[in-house]
Parts: structure tokens; sequence; C-alpha cells
């Protein structure tokens, strides 16, 4: 029978290499002392890392680049709006970036939330959490909002072939689906960008 710290360390492992995490992703299988202890423990043991007060990760490894990357940053922001229960949509150029329809990481790192205000150092960057109108991140949900927020940023007139060629790469039949539907009653342009991605022409 596995024992508590068992049963959190196969789910750490089950997230995998760079997956961001806090006490709370794990309240379902301990208490928070037992959690608490068990992380402590594992950063000790060098099995995860600590990115900041409450925050810890799976850190990926590339012995090429001197072993440990630096902490994966959308990830560590979908922690900390797991454990404070916010809801978040990568800002405009962060999400074009996410979705490789930029290769430019923003200076500026912006999540849209319905939470408030708040900047997180993570490393030596700094998410920007940026309180936003429930209208605002309402409706889509994970990829699609990132689709919506990065056509939003490039704008009608920076959305040529090559981006609606990865945009329909990156989406699996049924998310393209719901990216029509939810789509729909938006901006005419994204709309007319969502059927180009969700059929494309032979």
């Amino acid at each position: 029978m596995q024992t508590k710290r068992d049963q959190i360390v196969a789910r750490i492992e089950r997230l995998g290499d760079g997956k961001a995490f806090s006490a709370k992703d794990f309240l379902d299988l301990a208490s928070r002392t037992m959690i608490d202890v068990t992380l402590a423990a594992l950063t000790r043991e060098g099995k995860i890392r600590r990115v900041r007060r409450g925050l810890y990760d799976l850190p990926n490894v590339n012995p090429a680049l001197g072993g440990r990357l630096s902490p994966d940053i959308d990830e560590a922001a979908r922690a900390i709006a797991r454990k404070q229960r916010w809801k978040i949509v990568p800002d405009g150029a962060w999400a074009a970036n996410l979705l490789g329809l930029s290769t430019q990481v923003p200076s500026k790192i912006i999540y849209l939330t319905d939470g408030p205000n708040k900047e997180v150092p993570i490393g030596r960057r700094t998410i920007h959490f940026k309180h936003a109108r429930p209208k605002a991140i309402a409706g889509l949900d994970g990829k699609l909002a990132l689709v919506v927020q990065a056509l939003r940023h490039l704008g009608k007139e920076g959305v040529g072939s090559r981006e609606i060629e990865t945009l329909t790469s990156a989406l699996s039949p049924t998310e393209k689906s719901k990216l029509l539907k939810d789509t729909r009653f938006g901006a005419d342009w994204i709309y007319d960008m969502a059927k180009q991605i969700a059929e494309p022409t032979a």
C-alpha cells in the first residue's frame, strides 16, 4: 500500500518535467502539514525545485546547457492561478509566443485575470497578473483563449498563411469546432480567421 508520500511523489512524476505545482494540488491526497513536509523533503533531496515560496516544479534538465533549465513561466502562472483560484488568460504578445506565432518573448509577460493586479517574480522574469473585466476572459478557455488573444494582438493584417497553418496544426478537430462556435458572435474578422483555421481549403 502506498504511503501519503508515495502518492504525492507519484502525482508529481505523472505531471512530468517542467510542470509547476503548489501544496494545494495535493490536498485530496494528504493533510496540508504532510504535504508541506513532503515537498520540503523532496526539495532538500534535489528531486523537485522550490521556485518561490509555496511554488515548486519538476525542472527540465538539459546537460548541454548546464543542467537545470529556468522555470517554465506559463506553468508557474497556471500553478499560481490554481492556488489562488483565479481564471487567467495569457495576454496578446505572450499568447502569440506560446503558440509559436512569434519567436519574440515580450519584455512584459502579462496574464489577464479575474483576480487582483499582482506582480510575481519567477527567476529572472516577472509575471504580471492584470485584473480584467469578466467579459474579457469569459467564454474561451485554455488553448482557445490563447488563439483569440494572439489573433487580437497580431491584428487582421498580421495574420497570413503561415499563422493560419501554425494554428491549424496546433488545434485538435474538437478544439477547432469549439473555436468556430465560440467566436461566432465576436469580431467578424476573428470569426473569419477561425473558419480558415477550422476548415482549411485543400
